[in-house]
């Protein structure tokens, strides 16, 4: 989809399409960073992104609190302790050309208010494809080092850490406290030899060095990472004691001079002119580097005007990641398979004859719709110059990274003669129910709830998934092998398992792979389940375009389940109510849809119901800033602010604990009202709410 395209979007095929973007790429961060097994390509991936931050900036009031701009990294695998990260660990906004380079300076520029002729000088440095890790030392000594995560909370890789030659153990000269960030990653020569000893014991090879420092950094047995040759560059930090320096630039050669690797391709650059060369240069020295990089990150070098910029909710404003472009190869398509996923939607895949792309050798390609495979975009115009899809195909891949790429072409000449219109089906494979395809939606989804085995199974799965319940012991194998004995069909189950299972006849322990030790533990853990912050619960049943910042959103506004449920049902009717749900900021018509659809059918209602009934729901933590004098309240801004920007006071008033709505309700504490208030202000004053000009607002939180 072009940028024309997204200009003729009307706001219900926006939201639409935004709903279905946030549900693919929710699933492509679950496979990159959870399972390490990536299904679309950095290009493809990257291009969905773009499209999803496009249909945001065309309408700001649709974005979702479960988009991709609001998210970090992905869920954390199985079997590491957690660890929460003193200060979270950012992603970076991507850029694809020249003139989002430029875009980027001007952006940077207005918000610190720099003239264009002013000096703003930037650091720029390959992006080195990797796995992002933070290394907590105290004292000079390393005392932590966990992964990126989800951001906020990564997983405790201390011991692993420990083996790789980059990264000491000890620091003489370091601040007190001191976190480094960086990348570890594998040479080329080494991914080489690496996989020629795992082929000779005949072991597990990977498909590319990314993959390959990934999970040898995430081996459960230290002695495993150890074997493997992994390598650190440092290029940032967290939480410190004492500065390093007062520019990146300087702060990167004090962590060099304290016994880190820092890329020596780390440049200083003036402008976006110099950062475009240095890309230039990079991307000529690419393949000769020894090691994978993906783009150039280019940051702010004043470390003052980078506290400045500050962050949006999940990438710095002080940094952008410039791509490669993507890398290419025919193939032959062998097979089309449908696979059913969580909400019932049915994506096909392309099973392909193996080939090498990039260095990595590809089987499998997202084909993402029936629209796709038949040569048209979401609204019907052609895409491949209208050519369809067919099983015996030639076809195009292309990918940039190390990741599953997209079928972009055909080769129509070599086309059997026998190649017939693939039919994407109406049936669900799995449980023979309608698969319908509803109005503006490009997927086509089961309807079979429930039955549908593939449905409830995943349903199940994400149910216990870390950032749902997290049951240690009920992972997913867990879950299919108990759906297949039919002791687990819905979440209540798992709250029943003892009951039923845990003595007589059919006794857990007594099933293969399980013992009495196994299973005391499994029931101890379902038992430490049954309190759950409302948050979790929330993400946990799995409603669609409910994700884990959504769940957030909602228990922090709601407090509690009975709360939550009633509001539901209330807006389903209720125009007030209604109204209060959309005024939340960042829920919008498709989710308030997807809510109120799902908690009002009579099936869906029932098993939460069965659920709800054995557990203990834990209200929402108390802000951080519980002593500021917002913490806890509703705030709407409008009009044009003089003194701060609208960014810079959102920012802010969410650091106290306060709640930042995008319309005026009866929930409204506090409505801030800049030059030029409107319909805004009009409201607030017949609802009684309490209006502040922006010095009110200043007085009210300085000091806070």
């Amino acid at each position: 989809m072009d940028s024309e395209d997204i200009n003729a979007l009307d706001r219900k095929s926006a939201s639409v399409e935004l709903a279905r973007l946030a549900e693919q790429l929710a699933a492509a961060n679950r496979a990159y960073y959870t399972e390490d097994a990536p299904r679309l390509s950095d290009a493809d991936y990257d291009r969905l992104k773009r499209r999803n931050a496009e249909i945001e900036a065309r309408f700001p009031d649709l974005k979702r609190p479960d988009s991709a701009s609001e998210t970090v990294g992905g869920p954390l695998a199985d079997g590491f302790a957690r660890v929460a990260h003193a200060q979270r660990m950012l992603s970076l906004e991507n850029a694809f050309d020249p003139d989002d380079i430029q875009d980027f300076d001007t952006r940077v520029r207005r918000y610190l208010g720099l003239p264009e002729t002013a000096p703003l000088a930037y650091t720029s440095e390959p992006k080195i494809d990797g796995l992002s890790l933070s290394l907590r030392f105290e004292a000079g000594h390393l005392v932590q080092a966990s992964t990126r995560g989800d951001g906020t909370i990564g997983e405790n890789v201390t011991t692993n850490a420990r083996t790789i030659g980059d990264i000491p153990a000890h620091i003489a000269g370091a601040p007190d406290v001191m976190e480094v960030r960086g990348e570890v990653y594998m040479h080329h020569d080494d991914f080489a030899a690496l996989n020629a000893r795992q082929a000779a014991a005949g072991g597990k090879q990977f498909a590319n060095p990314r993959n390959a420092a990934a999970g040898s950094l995430r081996q459960l047995d230290a002695e495993v990472t150890r074997a493997r040759p992994l390598r650190f560059f440092a290029y940032a930090w967290g939480e410190l004691s004492e500065p390093l320096a007062t520019t990146q630039f300087d702060a990167l050669a004090k962590l060099r001079t304290l016994g880190f690797s820092v890329n020596p391709h780390t440049r200083k650059a003036d402008g976006p002119a110099d950062l475009l060369a240095h890309y230039e240069e990079i991307a000529q020295q690419r393949a000769t580097l020894g090691y994978d990089i993906d783009g150039m990150v280019y940051k702010v070098d004043d470390l003052a005007f980078q506290d400045r910029l500050g962050v949006r909710s999940t990438t710095p404003r002080w940094a952008i990641a410039h791509k490669f472009p993507a890398e290419t190869a025919w193939t032959h398509l062998e097979a089309i398979d449908i696979q059913v996923g969580r909400t019932g939607a049915l994506s096909p895949v392309a099973r392909l004859t193996p080939v090498t792309v990039g260095g990595v050798v590809v089987s499998n390609a997202t084909l993402h719709n029936e629209d796709y495979i038949a040569g048209r975009d979401a609204n019907g115009a052609e895409i491949r110059g209208g050519r369809d899809i067919r099983i015996g195909d030639w076809v195009k891949l292309y990918r940039a990274g190390d990741v599953i790429p997209k079928i972009s072409d055909i080769d129509l000449s070599r086309r059997p003669e026998d190649a017939t219109r693939y039919v994407f089906p109406s049936i669900c494979p799995r449980c023979g129910s309608d698969a319908i395809r509803e109005p503006g939606d490009a997927v086509r989804r089961c309807t079979g709830g429930l039955i549908c085995p593939a449905q409830a199974v995943e349903k199940l799965k994400h149910f216990v998934s870390r950032a749902a319940f997290d049951i240690e012991g009920l992972g997913a194998k867990q879950v299919e092998q108990f759906y297949d004995a039919g002791w687990i069909a819905e979440p209540a189950d798992i709250f029943l398992l003892q009951d039923r299972y845990g003595s007589g006849a059919q006794q857990l322990k007594n099933r293969e792979g399980w013992g009495a030790k196994s299973a005391e533990k499994l029931f101890a853990a379902i038992d430490t389940r049954r309190h759950i912050a409302l948050d979790r619960l929330i993400f946990a049943l799995g409603l669609r375009h409910v994700g884990e910042a959504a769940a957030r959103l909602l228990a922090q506004n709601y407090g509690t389940w009975e709360a939550f449920a009633e509001a539901m049902d209330a807006a389903i009717e209720d125009g007030e109510a209604r109204a209060d749900l959309l005024s939340i900021d960042g829920v919008g018509e498709v989710l308030a849809a997807s809510l109120t659809a799902s908690l009002n059918q009579p099936a869906e209602r029932a098993s939460m119901d069965r659920l709800v009934a054995h557990l203990d729901i834990q209200p929402v933590a108390t802000p951080e800033n519980s002593d500021s004098p917002v913490a806890g309240k509703t705030v709407v801004f409008t009009g044009t602010l003089t003194q701060m920007t609208r960014a810079e006071a959102k920012a802010r008033a969410e650091s106290l604990g306060a709640k930042v709505a995008g319309s005026v309700s009866k929930k409204t504490d506090f409505l801030v009202a800049g030059e030029g208030a409107g319909s805004k202000a009009t409201k607030a004053a017949d609802l009684g709410v309490k209006v502040l000009d922006e010095d009110a607002w200043r007085a009210l939180i300085e000091g806070a």
